[in-house]
């Protein structure tokens, strides 16, 4: 498969590689090799190292890489929204690998297996642990965006991104268990109680039984 250039427009080499090392996940849903990459990408294995000295440095760099595509979140900018909408946009997209009841207990069933279970080796584990790193991250960055407009309640950021981590996890589990309009009217009971903790009242924009 080739390299599709984002837009139409001519990406560099870096950005090449990690196209190609995207297309190996998405496509053959391996761990992207050095060789098969700089194969995929039209560069030599040198040209590959210049860029990403090590494996693990082009694994941390293309799973980053697929996280941002997975999870567009320009609008927690748009300040015509209020805040409380747009975090929980953006936090609704979290969930969208645990959509219906069934894919919810597929990918909870594929973590189990290739993180949690005894037989999990310990590179999967460190992929997934980037992972939840880039989470952490992603969810941090919204909410210094809020703090800056001054609609996050004081507090440690950090500490209130892991917050809103752990509600997702909660929901994204009972998915996986429950059933019909009851599930869904949980998740969005839920997702509105845990964005009206960290928001302040007047960012809010009311409270979770709006």
């Amino acid at each position: 498969m080739s390299i599709i250039p984002r837009g139409g427009a001519v990406i560099g080499t870096r950005e090449k590689i990690l196209e190609a090392a995207a297309e190996i996940v998405r496509d053959d849903g391996e761990r992207p090799s050095v060789r098969a990459v700089a194969a995929r990408a039209g560069v030599g294995a040198s040209t590959l190292r210049h860029y990403f000295p090590t494996q693990r440095a082009l694994i941390g760099a293309v799973l980053t890489e697929l996280y941002t595509d997975a999870m567009p979140d320009a609008r927690i900018r748009d300040t015509t929204l209020p805040a409380r909408d747009r975090l929980l946009e953006c936090l609704w997209a979290l969930l969208e690998p645990f959509g219906s009841e069934e894919e919810a207990r597929q990918t909870w069933k594929t973590i189990y297996e290739t993180v949690i279970a005894p037989e999990a080796s310990d590179q999967a584990r460190e992929n997934y642990m980037l992972l939840v790193r880039q989470a952490e991250r992603r969810v941090e960055s919204w909410l210094a965006i809020l703090d800056a407009e001054g609609a996050l309640v004081p507090g440690d950021i950090p500490a209130l991104s892991r917050f809103l981590l752990a509600i997702i996890d909660g929901v994204s589990l009972d998915r996986a268990m429950m059933t019909g309009a009851a599930r869904l009217e949980y998740d969005a009971s839920t997702l509105r109680i845990a964005v009206d903790a960290v928001l302040v009242a007047e960012a809010g924009g009311g409270n979770a039984d709006d």
